[in-house]
């Protein structure tokens, strides 16, 4: 595990970079299917990471919490699963069992979706308004695996409650911290 933080790169104000991603069962997924929503939430997780673990819980009690509010909401895994089995599409239909994930978590193999958003680390969040404009990136809360912290989701909750109300969302917007996304090496990148 290599601790990374959020690049933050993708200028607020930029459009959702379009992605069209397969579930463990087949079935695509994408921005495309978010054109009537209220707001779009894009993450970057994985099964394995602590990070990620600690928040999982929160991540499902999250995506109920919202998705009956008109966010559409994609979790992504665009660790290499050849090099990390347990981030396989195999375990990911675990994953979504013992959670409780009503989202759809989606697979980024060749990592395009992840280069796109300039997504470094899971877990790593990206918030869109109705125009698919991002309006926040960054942390789901001040949550870590030795911080004793519990996880509530309240940076995110705050700048999705903003944007469903139309309030000016917080200036503060702090950076992600988790594992690396875990590469594929240059020479088997498609």
């Amino acid at each position: 595990m290599v601790r990374t933080s959020s690049t933050m790169l993708l200028p607020l104000g930029t459009k959702a970079p379009a992605f069209q991603l397969p579930d463990p069962s087949g079935k695509f997924h994408g921005t495309a299917d978010a054109t009537d929503t209220t707001a779009l939430l894009v993450m970057f997780i994985c099964n394995h990471c602590p990070y990620v673990r600690l928040i999982s819980a929160e991540l499902a009690a999250f995506g109920r919490d919202y998705a009956p509010k008109g966010v559409a909401i994609f979790a992504v895994n665009s660790n290499n699963a050849e090099a990390y089995p347990d981030d396989s599409p195999e375990m990911m239909r675990t994953e979504i069992r013992e959670t409780g994930y009503t989202f759809p978590y989606l697979i980024d193999e060749n990592q395009e979706v992840a280069k796109a958003y300039h997504a470094a680390c899971t877990p790593d969040f990206f918030l869109f308004n109705g125009e698919q404009k991002l309006v926040y990136r960054g942390q789901f809360d001040d949550a870590r695996p030795s911080n004793g912290i519990p996880p509530t989701g309240k940076d995110l909750r705050a700048a999705l409650d903003a944007v469903l109300s139309g309030t000016p969302l917080p200036t503060s917007q702090r950076p992600s911290l988790g594992c690396n996304i875990k590469w594929r090496p240059k020479n088997e990148q498609q």
